[in-house]
């Protein structure tokens, strides 16, 4: 006498799948059931639920070697990706190296040229190019001379 168990064990499936396989296979072929619903196989109830998991089964296995093969289609595919990434992420170090050595050369540059000595505010009003004076026979008004602020004098008013 055959139970749920020793066949899900024999086709090593749990007893859910065979449950599922009974109601699949035409209702002449399935097992009846007792007074108090447990099954009763008959061999010819074995043999269909055994031929349905056999024929349902070989597909699967066909379908599983598909999904490996397109699940290592799409490692290969992510692996040539991340690769592409790692050199895009190489360039772009290198990039930045370039941009803070000219950073670097640039804040040289300008920090040579500010140590350079440069005319104060006491060298600019001793300038020729002073227009506070007159020049020559040319003036004829009277001469008014304000005193000078720097650049940022308009704020002091």
């Amino acid at each position: 006498m055959e139970t749920i168990s020793s066949i899900a064990k024999r086709l090593n499936v749990t007893n859910g799948r065979i449950y599922q396989i009974i109601k699949e296979i035409p209702a002449d072929k399935q097992p009846k059931k007792d007074v108090k619903g447990k099954y009763n196989f008959t061999k010819e109830s074995v043999e269909a639920i055994e031929s349905y998991y056999n024929s349902s089964s070989s597909p699967k296995t066909d379908n599983e070697s598909d999904l490996v093969k397109q699940l290592r289609a799409d490692l290969e595919d992510a692996k040539a990706e991340i690769k592409a990434k790692n050199n895009q992420i190489d360039k772009f170090q290198q990039l930045l190296d370039q941009q803070q050595q000219l950073n670097l050369a640039t804040n040289r540059q300008n920090e040579k040229l500010l140590d350079t000595p440069q005319k104060t505010s006491e060298d600019a009003s001793k300038d020729d190019t002073d227009v506070l004076e007159p020049t020559g026979d040319h003036y004829k008004g009277e001469e008014v001379k304000t005193p000078k602020k720097g650049l940022f004098g308009w704020l002091r008013r």
